[in-house]
């Protein structure tokens, strides 16, 4: 079945295969779902097997190609197996979309954090990501073309004192996609990120644990006014998937709504700053 983008002008991504880990929920289904709607098959990494397959069923329904590997990204041998299964069935990869990601748990301070909590951290926020980028670029050096798109966040953008070795450890996803880029851009491999805040995900659900009385804060807290919704994240690695981008390699994209621009200025009925209507100190704004 020939599908046509909802842009109306073809789809960007026909016949390519993309791989996306973590692609069972949040921004890894946004992206999922969209990848197909512009003709890719998409192979859909995730260690939850239910979510995985509701995901792919899904875009069965309407028509699109996907196909649920069950895979835990942070075990190298299940990293090798995905790449046995996507290179023995499709021959090829196109798109790589390192998605996978979690902050864990909360940390009291860095001074009373266990150590093991930084093993934890570092494989599913780094490991898996140079594990995974190391198993499937021989393919994409070999076909000369490929684009690989790694998910920091914006705490490896900015300073987080709420997290300082998650902040670490998302900082130098975008140094490995900086320096990989510049390394292997003559094979025809782009290397590119984005860097999401303020967005509805499995472990950030917004619209689940801001009381209603908060929600009309979203303009104050976010300069477009709203929060994050997956498919706007989706939309820019479309971008980076796509040839829409062929002539951009090594960047991180901030996709936060303006917040990094932002810089800690923040919306203000307040008569700060001669009544600007802005504030870099929000107490009762």
């Amino acid at each position: 079945m020939e599908r046509t983008a909802p842009n109306g002008h073809g789809p960007l991504l026909d016949a390519r295969v993309a791989v996306i880990t973590g692609g069972g929920g949040g921004i890894g289904a946004a992206a999922a779902q969209l990848f197909a709607d512009h003709g890719a098959h998409v192979v859909i990494a995730e260690i939850d097997e239910t979510r995985a397959n509701e995901v792919a069923e899904q875009i069965r329904s309407q028509g699109g190609a996907a196909t649920a590997i069950v895979c835990d990204i942070r075990e190298e041998a299940h990293v090798e197996r995905l790449r046995d299964r996507v290179l023995g069935d499709h021959g090829r990869i196109d798109v790589l979309v390192n998605n996978a990601g979690h902050f864990v748990s909360q940390s009291r301070g860095f001074v009373e954090e266990d150590r093991t909590l930084w093993t934890e951290l570092y494989n599913i926020n780094l490991l898996h990501v140079l594990v995974t980028t190391h198993a499937f670029l021989p393919a994409m050096i070999d076909q000369k073309s490929g684009s690989i798109i790694n998910v920091s966040s914006v705490e490896g953008l900015r300073g987080y004192p709420a997290g300082v070795v998650y902040g670490a450890l998302k900082a130098a996803v975008v140094q490995f996609t900086r320096s990989l880029a510049v390394q292997v851009g003559i094979h025809g491999v782009r290397v590119n990120g984005i860097g999401p805040d303020v967005t509805e995900s499995l472990q950030v659900p917004y619209s689940e644990f801001l009381p209603a009385e908060q929600l009309h804060l979203w303009p104050m807290w976010v300069p477009v006014g709203r929060m994050g919704l997956p498919v706007d994240q989706a939309r820019v690695l479309l971008f980076l998937a796509s040839d829409l981008s062929s002539f951009v390699t090594g960047h991180t994209i901030p996709t936060d709504g303006g917040t990094g621009a932002a810089g800690g200025w923040f919306r203000s009925e307040s008569r700060a700053f001669g009544g600007t209507g802005w504030t870099n100190r929000p107490i009762n704004p």
